[in-house]
């Protein structure tokens, strides 16, 4: 019987078989060959060094609702040398839809915009799409531009790669685009087909080169705070403690902030 695709598995295969072609053999203690580079694997030997059937690993690439466990994609994970960020990334995929995802919000609770309105430094709230639904008085000093940006492209992805003054204001652009764009993949996980998600991503893949290259390199990781550096259009460069908060009662919704760096 031939096993149907989904697109939470298709969206897994697709990472699976990207990471394989990047795969070292030599870090596994594989032979080289005049014809084989250190890098990529076979779908037949990440097969064996997982203990998984050859055909099974090749359905699982392919997208196919097969039956996974937590153990055999670990075992996947660990010969492909995946980082903890792309293995939870692979195992959100990979479990079975229990209940359906929350339905993406469009305003701030107002008591959630009283809390970021009393903040004295710049910050907003977040949807799961990365849409801005919120922001204060200091953000606004930071980015003006807010204010005034119709609500289909108030997004945080969006901005980063369409709008010429928010690149501006990023003095190393290309690396905090990449960092953003791995963080948005690492959050949006099985969402990344639902309706908002996808017309948001075919919407950048149309627009902009810059992410169309930066998207096919699957890259995932996790947000950790930072440091954050940007170019004010009056101050000069600024430099921010980059944090993000996830409220109790509206989990839907991230909190960022940029706190002035204490030095």
């Amino acid at each position: 019987m031939i096993r149907p695709r989904t697109p939470r598995r298709e969206q897994l295969g697709e990472f699976l078989g990207a990471r394989r072609r990047s795969a070292s053999r030599t870090a596994l203690g594989l032979p080289l060959s005049a014809r084989r580079s250190d890098t990529g694997l076979s779908r037949e030997e990440v097969a064996a060094l997982a203990g998984v059937s050859g055909s099974w690993y090749t359905w699982l690439e392919q997208g196919r609702d097969i039956n996974v466990s937590r153990q055999v994609l670990v075992a996947v994970s660990r010969v492909l040398g995946l980082t903890a960020d792309e293995t939870e990334y692979v195992l959100a995929l990979a479990e079975q839809e229990t209940r359906p995802s929350a339905p993406d919000r469009d305003t701030v609770p107002a008591h959630l915009q009283r809390l970021v309105d009393a903040l004295g430094f710049p910050a907003f709230v977040v949807a799961t799409d990365w849409a801005i639904a919120g922001w204060n008085a200091p953000y606004a000093w930071l980015y003006p531009r807010i204010a005034e940006l119709d609500v289909a492209d108030r997004n945080l992805l969006w901005l980063i790669y369409t709008d010429p003054e928010l690149r501006d204001m990023l003095p190393d652009w290309a690396r905090d685009s990449r960092r953003f764009l791995a963080e948005f993949r690492a959050e949006a996980g099985v969402r990344l087909g639902a309706p908002r998600h996808r017309a948001l991503v075919d919407r950048l893949l149309a627009s902009s080169p810059d992410f169309r290259e930066q998207w096919s390199e699957l890259e995932v990781s996790r947000f950790a705070s930072r440091r954050r550096m940007f170019r004010h259009r009056k101050e000069g460069l600024l430099a921010f403690d980059h944090h993000r908060l996830v409220p109790s009662d509206a989990v839907d919704l991230h909190v960022v902030m940029y706190v002035p760096a204490a030095d």
